[in-house]
């Protein structure tokens, strides 16, 4: 996929005037976080001001950890809940995707994904599962390859041995800048039935702003890997801009799209996403005063978050922290959070990398405690079910 550059600077301009406003925890920073004069002690929220028709969820929250449902997990990354029960997981270093029973924990190898290269913070991240996997049977990946970052789908045959249920990929989208930092990873099918993926820019900033770039953006495009019918910039499949590093992707209730982001040594965020909007990075790391920028619905000192994946569920947002080793609960009223982010499991089990809706009060949680920056003593990684207010 080429993103052509007249047509998408020209989009650009038409779309400034509608839109108007606003590293896997490599960065180091202060510990801490600010109100709303940054103070150093908790992380800091938008002001929330009631929104018409919309209600809050309690200031307060609660998480229960259910059980373990499986450990001894390499690397993994993405979580993707199977309809008929199951979750598969990716592992990033070993190019393997993993079914994992959730009622007894047992683990089943379908294969490996040809054509990844483990590097860095590269691999085999994202997956998904088509919007038709019922008759389909597609599961899609994002992955590090030699050249690039990619989106494949492989079809999943069950009735095939262990080992051997995946079939070769099929490229859908190429392309996304890779690098040994930042390389995204996260995908998803939205309410729209169609195909988002979050980008890092690999360290190079500049890439972040150039919207005729693919690296530090939100992309959306139809399963086949083309532009998605009324994107912002036509032609093109970037749906925002100025991101350093997306790894989390949501949807509330209403359909509302909401992101995660990686900060360098100050700010981390989680942003409301508009189509066309400009995130700021590298101009502005969390809030700022430029009215071309879309300011952050909440952000975080580096040490207390790192953000990886969110999920929606209970009218919040649940946001895994990798180097903070906490999750992260973001009420909402709207797209404002209604009151300051409250931590949880704060270093009980290492490195969070993906959360995910399980329905309910109820949330999937993956550790990221083997990925080359997490404590030994914090043991294997594992997934666990949780239950939240």
């Amino acid at each position: 996929m080429i993103v052509r550059r007249r047509a998408v600077t020209a989009a650009l301009a038409a779309g400034a005037l509608l839109w108007t406003a606003g590293c896997s925890g490599t960065g180091g920073g202060p510990s801490g976080a600010g109100t709303e004069a940054p103070s150093r002690t908790a992380a800091t929220a938008s002001p929330s001001g009631p929104a018409a028709g919309e209600t809050a969820p309690p200031t307060k929250g609660s998480v229960k950890v259910l059980r373990t449902i499986a450990e001894g997990l390499d690397t993994p990354w993405g979580l993707a809940p199977l309809p008929g029960g199951g979750l598969l997981v990716s592992s990033r270093d070993r190019a393997t995707i993993t079914r994992v029973d959730e009622r007894t924990g047992r683990k089943t190898e379908l294969g490996t994904v040809s054509g990844v290269a483990p590097e860095g913070e590269g691999g085999l991240l994202g997956i998904a599962l088509s919007p038709a996997f019922a008759s389909d049977h597609m599961i899609y990946a994002y992955f590090t390859s030699a050249s690039d970052n990619r989106i494949v789908r492989v079809l999943y045959d069950e009735k095939k041995p262990a080992g051997e249920q995946l079939g070769a990929p099929d490229t859908v989208f190429k392309g996304i800048p890779k690098g040994l930092i930042h390389n995204g990873g996260r995908i998803a099918f939205g309410p729209d039935r169609m195909l988002y993926a979050g980008t890092g820019e690999t360290g190079d900033r500049g890439l972040a702003q150039d919207t005729a770039s693919l690296g530090g953006k939100i992309l959306r495009m139809t399963p086949e890997g083309e532009p998605a019918p009324g994107n912002p910039f036509p032609g093109s499949p970037v749906y925002s801009y100025g991101h350093r590093n997306v790894e989390g992707l949501a949807w509330d209730d209403e359909q509302r799209l909401f992101a995660s982001e990686f900060g360098q040594d100050t700010w981390d965020e989680v942003n409301a996403i508009r189509p066309g909007g400009n995130y700021g990075w590298p101009d502005a790391e969390g809030r700022s005063g430029n009215p071309r920028f879309v300011n952050p619905l909440t952000q975080w000192h580096t040490d207390d978050a790192s953000p990886s994946g969110i999920a929606y569920a209970a009218g919040s947002l649940w946001v895994a922290a990798l180097k903070g080793e906490r999750l992260w609960r973001v009420p909402l009223r709207g797209t404002r959070a209604s009151a300051p982010p409250q931590a949880f499991l704060k270093g009980e089990y290492g490195r969070l990398r993906t959360v995910v809706a399980a329905g309910g009060d109820r949330l999937w949680l993956v550790t990221s405690n083997t990925d080359g920056r997490g404590s030994p003593k914090k043991g294997d990684d594992r997934i666990l079910e949780l239950r939240v207010t």
